[in-house]
């Protein structure tokens, strides 16, 4: 059921489509030293036509079409790259043997070639990002399978378990109640041991202030008088000079008699 489920969500995506390839028929390996290009009939291909690289799922496949109608010519699948399904040769860069297989599972050996080395080069580019992503998935599934194995760390609180905060500047019941901050400290710190503190500059004062001033009228100590006497001096409403009366003239009986003197 899983396997089916799984093969009903892949789909084919191209990965590179070169519209002009050749395929030649190749002579077997005679050793271990690789495929030459030099030893098929460059200027006599077998076969000329499109190819495309496509994908489904984790396997890449080589598939060989006629350039007009699409028709299927050979497809090559691909499970691992570089692998024994596409080789490179080794005096040139563009051209490779593929593995090609049909449908009842027999399997043969070609060569391909392009004319372009940019055609050969997208055609190899292709493949290794195919395969580097299938190589990352496998990995990032590998992970999800340990991770889901492990067992789970189980952080909740258990019954009846408790946890304790020691939250600073808080009172507790072993050490008391907190100290009190003394006020106005504004939050400045004490002066350094045998430190000094200088007391603030007095300002001057103001012209204003001396206009404003009011000397007190000097008070007069007497040796005759204490501290008493001087105090009632205060409540005690300011002394009256004594200024001399004018003379007194004594009235006479006669008014006339001093007109009549003088007019003598």
């Amino acid at each position: 059921m899983a396997a089916a489920a799984s093969a009903e969500v892949e789909y084919e995506s191209v990965l590179c489509v070169k519209p002009d390839v050749s395929v030649f028929r190749i002579p077997p390996r005679a050793s271990n030293r690789g495929y030459r290009a030099s030893d098929w009939k460059l200027d006599q291909p077998d076969w000329t036509g499109r190819l495309r690289i496509t994908s489904k799922g984790k396997i890449a496949y080589i598939k060989l079409e006629d350039r007009v109608s699409g028709e299927l010519f050979a497809q090559a699948p691909i499970d691992q790259y570089p692998g024994i399904a596409v080789e490179t040769v080794t005096d040139s860069s563009r051209y490779f043997v593929i593995r090609i297989q049909d449908g009842n599972g027999r399997s043969a050996f070609i060569g391909i070639g392009f004319g372009d080395r940019g055609d050969a080069f997208d055609f190899n580019v292709a493949l290794q990002d195919h395969f580097k992503w299938v190589k990352q998935e496998t990995e990032i599934s590998k992970e999800s399978q340990e991770t889901d194995s492990r067992p789970k760390l189980d952080l909740g609180f258990k019954e009846g378990q408790t946890i304790k905060l020691n939250i600073g500047n808080m009172p507790s019941k072993k050490s008391g109640p907190a100290k009190p901050r003394p006020a106005g400290a504004g939050g400045l710190l004490p002066p350094p041991p045998g430190g000094k503190i200088v007391p603030p500059p007095v300002p001057p004062p103001s012209s204003t202030a001396i206009s404003n001033h009011v000397t007190p009228p000097p008070v007069l100590k007497s040796s005759n008088l204490g501290n008493t006497d001087i105090l009632l001096d205060f409540d005690s409403p300011p002394p009256i000079s004594k200024v001399p009366a004018p003379a007194v003239v004594p009235a006479t009986t006669d008014l006339w008699g001093d007109f009549n003197t003088a007019s003598r």
